[in-house]
């Protein structure tokens, strides 16, 4: 989980799952939507795998990078089951 909220932590990396929401995107498709270098592009995507919130294939000589929506289910599922230990710790008061 530690991992996974880093990655988020940073508006790039939030950005990359942003545009990987509407569709598998190259590394190349993602990079030419930043200002920044391609290396610290691959050090974002490599964060955002490390955190399992997005895969890769290789398709010939590129990679194609995809969310992985199970993380997200797994996340939204903690955040959900936080909430209501929340809410359940209030009703008692």
């Amino acid at each position: 989980m530690n991992a996974i909220f880093k990655a988020l932590s940073d508006p790039t990396r939030r950005k990359i799952l942003e545009m990987l929401t509407e569709r598998d995107l190259k590394a190349g498709d993602i990079a030419d939507n930043f200002s920044i270098t391609k290396a610290s592009i691959s050090h974002h995507l490599s964060i955002l795998k490390e955190a399992e919130l997005i895969q890769s294939e290789r398709q010939g000589q590129a990679i194609v990078y995809s969310l992985n929506t199970t993380v997200f289910q797994e996340t939204l599922r903690w955040f959900y089951d936080f909430m209501n230990k929340g809410s359940d710790s209030n009703d008692e008061k």
